[in-house]
């Protein structure tokens, strides 16, 4: 098999086109799914549409990740009500957390949810995720706590303000209880903290199951080490890109 043409760096002030969120967007579901971190039907994915008003994309309620592509993606306003026709229901109480975040955060383009094991696992250990790991170190002082409040519902409207409060300018969150949360000033951003916050989550249960005492390396030594990853608009976007020459070669109607 021949090469790809290697990538080229994005503009970081391109603004995207509905078509190339959506086609992103549904990347997103596609592998979320192929690396097993869904929840059946539940929860989402969104990404804020540019343009006038207040729209994202977002799964149809009902279909499986693996199923997503980019023309079933349906936009929805902050209420969650789709604004455009579609034959599948969207689930407006399950678009409550994405809503506060975008709304919240003007930097937050996309928003990603997710209700892995490993992910509640850590959501419900006392001390958060720990630096254990290289991995892990890049979210030191990048990761938020949101406590448990019940399922979130569109009825709670001062949630959605402590939840914005809680997240602050950091890129993830963990809700207690309930599960990770991440976003991005791109898809590939957003799916990019996903997978490393995935990644400690599963690392440190791994380390803590050995039973042996945990090394926590000095503070010193974590701070270099999240300093030393690489910040910016275009974060991500080199491993999204051979990410999406995968979805092409085995999964390539998700650009459908």
């Amino acid at each position: 098999m021949p090469l790809p043409p290697p990538p080229v760096r994005p503009d970081p002030n391109h603004v995207p086109t509905e078509r190339e969120l959506r086609e992103d967007l549904a990347a997103a579901y596609r592998l979320i799914a192929l690396y097993g971190m869904t929840d059946l039907v539940f929860t989402h994915l969104s990404v804020r549409v540019p343009g006038d008003g207040h729209r994202f994309l977002v799964n149809p309620y009902g279909l499986l990740f693996e199923e997503i592509t980019a023309s079933s993606l349906v936009l929805v306003d902050a209420e969650g009500e789709p604004r455009q026709a579609t034959s599948w229901p969207v689930n407006p109480a399950g678009f409550v957390i994405h809503s506060a975040v975008h709304m919240g955060r003007e930097d937050a383009q996309c928003v990603m949810h997710t209700h892995t094991l490993a992910g509640m696992a850590v959501a419900a250990q006392q001390g958060g995720l720990l630096p254990l790991n290289q991995m892990s170190m890049e979210f030191e002082g990048r990761v938020a706590l949101h406590d448990y409040e019940g399922i979130a519902a569109d009825d709670n409207l001062s949630e959605r303000e402590r939840l914005v409060r809680d997240l602050g300018d950091r890129p993830c969150m963990i809700l207690r209880h309930h599960g990770l949360l991440t976003v991005g000033r791109t898809v590939a951003e957003a799916f990019y903290w996903m997978w490393y916050l995935e990644q400690a989550c599963r690392i440190q249960l791994m380390a803590q199951s050995s039973g042996a005492k945990l090394a926590i390396p000095p503070q010193e030594v974590v701070l270099r080490a999240r300093a030393q990853f690489g910040t910016g608009p275009t974060k991500g976007w080199l491993p999204w890109q051979a990410l999406k020459r995968k979805l092409d070669r085995e999964q390539p109607d998700y650009r459908s």
